[in-house]
């Protein structure tokens, strides 16, 4: 059968002339058995004239049905292509022909419960977090920024030195935050802890290709919370920032990074502290005044690493637990939002919600425990910030809203029962059916607002959507959920998947990201491997587009016949705002693909 599928599919793109204003889009990962399956046709021909089929192993077979929608600019004409009944596994091509038999398009798709396990997708993201490691890197197979470093903007210990190597580097830059990693190690962590028996083995504990018989996700979290312990060296100090914007003066390998912070090239980096009140050494201040989103961040991490790993290594887990107690007590007496340090530009994570970090620090800490006041704590920090702002809004400003899912939300509605169950449940529908609501005007049903970091929205609200269909077997939000979750593998505008992937699964996934492997002597293969499994920072406003500092286009837009005046996704190094892969974004996605992976008979 594959032989016959190969030759009917080669035998359709011979004669199709691929004409840009006629494209076709589907989830270039596949679908599986049980989903709903859908493409989307873009063009400037009415689809009503247009013919549609699939053809498969077994021949060629109507789709379900054609639903014309409103156009998406710039092209005149949008539908969405239906064929949910095609359940029977294996490898399809979905083609498009004018009314006089010429094929304008085909695409190829594949449908299978293995979709996200296959090829080992779901383990893809974490190859892109091995070599973000600061410290020992194993993909690189160097070191790197080993004099970590002196501590700045804190009175009681100005220019101390404290050992923080380690941890990860948060995007193509090198500076290190203790908001997005603490979050990367949650996210993980909850991922495992969510499907343990997916997760397989075959790197060590520093990284490298040896199996140690610890899950490879449990390998990459212990690696983020060891330095998290570094980050909170001694009682009553935690830090949050390693490095500031001066670190953008190199751009090459972060071996040689030769950045000079006032202690030579390459030497010492400024360490920050978490404050409560605005920070940052030149030009511009963040706008901190507490500590709890930060601490909070620690407390929780440490708290569910605590759990996690106490039947792996019970002394480590009980470190962990001391720390996530104390983090916790910290958090609570210091209310309000601890922001990163800007320098001489102004960007910054501007988070300005902390709440919702008490609450799943709370929420972890009962579920390790079970003390009936860490429930009580988490229950009335949950009820502060009902459903996260961003949800249903039309913009916010950089990590405003943050971390983008509430986790604390889904663990109170699995651990508390009665009302307070409903009433969480209540609060994630809440979040959903604004989002959804939002998406329903536009043929990708998409309702993610275009801010900085799009995609990592969209991963937070399948996370949201999946753990709430879940726990309550309510599926009205599984159409917004697959539309987002498809649209990250190639159901959008563009054709592009927004995460890295390798040739073998995607036809347009990002080539040319934002990131220093793409940028150095080990451009091509060597360095796009390393890539592999990288979320990128998704589509923007265009207005945002134009404003910022520094980005550009450094060669052709490939893919300007489908560029918005409203929203625009460029697959360029130059465009820092939409191609740049992160460490928390990428971690994000470890739970999404695990629990799709665990569909796979």
């Amino acid at each position: 059968m594959k032989n016959k599928y190969r030759a009917l599919a080669a035998a359709v793109c011979l004669t199709a002339p691929m004409l840009s204003q006629a494209a076709l889009r589907v989830n270039q990962a596949g679908y599986l058995t049980d989903d709903l399956k859908s493409a989307i046709y873009l063009g400037d021909l009415n689809p009503s004239g247009l013919i549609f089929s699939i053809s498969g192993p077994d021949g060629v077979i109507d789709v379900d049905s054609v639903v014309s929608a409103a156009a998406w600019e710039p092209t005149a004409h949008s539908a969405r292509i239906w064929f949910t009944s095609l359940t029977e596994p294996g490898d399809y091509v979905l083609a498009m022909k004018d009314s006089k038999g010429s094929v304008l398009d085909v695409i190829r798709f594949y449908v299978g419960d293995d979709a996200y396990s296959r090829h080992k997708l779901y383990e893809l993201p974490l190859n892109y977090i091995r070599q973000q490691r600061c410290g020992y890197n194993p993909v690189l197979g160097t070191t790197c920024h080993t004099h970590d470093g002196f501590v700045v903007e804190s009175d009681s210990i100005d220019g101390r030195h404290y050992d923080v190597t380690g941890g990860w580097h948060d995007a193509s830059d090198y500076l290190q935050y203790l908001t997005t990693s603490a979050n990367s190690v949650y996210q993980m962590l909850f991922a495992y802890d969510s499907n343990p028996a997916v997760w397989t083995d075959s790197h060590d504990a520093r990284g490298d290709k040896n199996a140690n018989g610890v899950a490879d996700i449990l390998d990459e979290a212990r690696w983020g919370l060891e330095w998290m312990m570094k980050m909170n060296p001694e009682e009553g100090i935690y830090f949050n920032q390693i490095a500031d914007d001066r670190d953008h003066k190199y751009a090459g390998l972060p071996a040689q990074d030769s950045v000079d912070y006032g202690r030579g090239p390459g030497l010492d980096r400024p360490v920050y502290t978490c404050s409560n009140h605005p920070t940052g050494l030149m030009k511009y201040k963040n706008r901190s005044r507490g500590l709890a989103s930060s601490v909070g961040k620690f407390a929780s991490s440490f708290a569910l690493g605590a759990k996690v790993f106490a039947d792996i290594d019970s002394a480590f887990a009980a470190e962990l637990g001391r720390h996530a107690e104390a983090a916790y007590g910290v958090a609570k007496a210091n209310p309000g939002p601890c922001q990163t340090a800007p320098g001489s530009s102004p960007y910054f994570y501007e988070e300005d919600n902390w709440t919702d970090d008490l609450e799943l620090a709370a929420i972890s800490l009962y579920n390790k425990n079970g003390d009936e006041k860490y429930l009580i704590d988490a229950v009335d920090y949950g009820r502060m910030e009902p459903v996260t702002p961003w949800m249903g809004a039309d913009s916010a400003r950089p990590y405003q809203w943050y971390p983008f899912v509430n986790l604390g939300h889904a663990r109170i509605a699995e651990l508390a029962g009665g009302k307070t169950r409903d009433e969480f449940i209540r609060n994630l529908r809440s979040g959903l059916d604004r989002v959804a609501e939002r998406g329903s005007s536009n043929v990708f049903n998409y309702g993610i607002p275009f801010i900085w970091c799009s995609n990592n929205l969209a991963v937070a609200f399948v996370t949201q959507a999946m753990l709430y269909r879940e726990l309550t077997g309510d599926t009205r939000y599984l159409a917004a959920e697959t539309a987002a979750r498809d649209w990250l593998f190639g159901l959008n505008p563009w054709g592009q998947t927004m995460i890295i992937l390798p040739e073998e699964i995607t036809k347009s996934s990002p080539t040319d990201p934002h990131a220093a492997l793409s940028n150095t002597s080990l451009h091509g293969q060597a360095g796009r491997h390393a890539l592999i499994g990288g979320l990128v920072d998704g589509p923007v406003y265009t207005a945002i587009f134009n404003k910022l500092w520094g980005v550009r286009l450094r060669r052709d837009d490939a893919f300007k016949d489908f560029q918005n005046s409203t929203v625009v996704y460029h697959d360029d190094y130059a465009d820092y705002s939409t191609n740049e892969p992160t460490l928390d974004g990428t971690a994000s996605l470890t739970y999404m693909l695990g629990r799709l992976a665990s569909k796979a008979k």
